[in-house]
């Protein structure tokens, strides 16, 4: 049974998971908000790390950097120096403070030196809404809530966020190629309250990562833009890790803080 607990930058249902009794019969699907929500909330009632026993990695969504066709340019250093001759009138739109889609945008303003001015809405299909209608220039997205309106033409994909170029867009190249070491991701995985037996931890890694492997399930995922990952408890506490420290650097160059 699924029970979804939206709000307050995903910290409702994540402080109702850290609660669970850790029987295995509660289990937590964590994603890449987590690993930024502990630096930009000033006071959470848990730590993500420290209340949480991964269990496995399950997908990984690479993000499009795309930018409304009223915009003149047409690659990423094309658009770098249009922001640099327009300082604070770029408008970037994202599905709140603190989204992957804001922090990759602000990762993109560390490395690039340019300062698109971040505009929050309250999901991210509102910004891409904005996106189309023009009162954004510039959106980082999921691929699976934005590729269908870069293939119909009603945004201009820039670059995708993940080191190299995906399947589906083949011809829009990877923001490392321009910003070298530029990566970031939306993901998902499977974790369990702390202190969750690990012969339940093991069972359930197992029998997702057969799931992961099933054909129809993995090209399901794909079709969804975030292709399955999977691999061991060790693997992804290592990854969610990495992930948690470097987010902390861009949220810490950003001054980005929510109370």
């Amino acid at each position: 049974m699924v029970e979804n607990r939206p709000g307050g930058g995903n910290n409702i249902g994540t402080e109702a998971a850290a609660r669970a009794p850790a029987d295995g019969y509660t289990l937590f699907m964590a994603n890449s908000v987590n690993a930024i929500n502990g630096s930009v909330y000033e006071k959470l009632n848990y730590n993500f790390i420290a209340d949480f026993a991964p269990i496995v990695h399950a997908q990984s969504s690479p993000l499009l950097m795309m930018a409304h066709p009223s915009v003149p340019a047409k690659t990423v250093p094309e658009f770098i120096a249009y922001t640099k001759a327009n300082p604070d009138k770029i408008n970037m739109g994202s599905g709140g403070i603190g989204s992957t889609g804001h922090m990759s945008g602000e990762l993109f303003n560390m490395m690039s030196g340019v300062k698109l001015l971040h505009v929050p809405y309250r999901g991210e299909s509102l910004a891409m809404t904005d996106l189309i209608g023009g009162q954004a220039q510039i959106v980082f997205a999921t691929t699976g809530s934005s590729i269908q309106y870069v293939k119909s033409g009603s945004v201009r994909a820039l670059a995708v966020t993940t080191p190299t170029s995906i399947d589906a867009l083949p011809d829009v190249p990877p923001l490392a190629q321009y910003l070298p070491g530029y990566r970031a991701s939306g993901w998902s995985g499977l974790t369990a309250p702390k202190n969750t037996p690990p012969q339940i931890i093991t069972l359930l890694n197992k029998e997702v990562n057969a799931a992961l492997a099933d054909s129809r399930i993995k090209q399901r995922f794909i079709d969804m833009g975030g292709p399955p990952v999977g691999g061991s408890p060790a693997d992804f506490a290592r990854f969610i890790a990495e992930d948690t420290e470097r987010w902390a650097k861009v949220v810490k160059f950003a001054g980005v803080k929510v109370n």
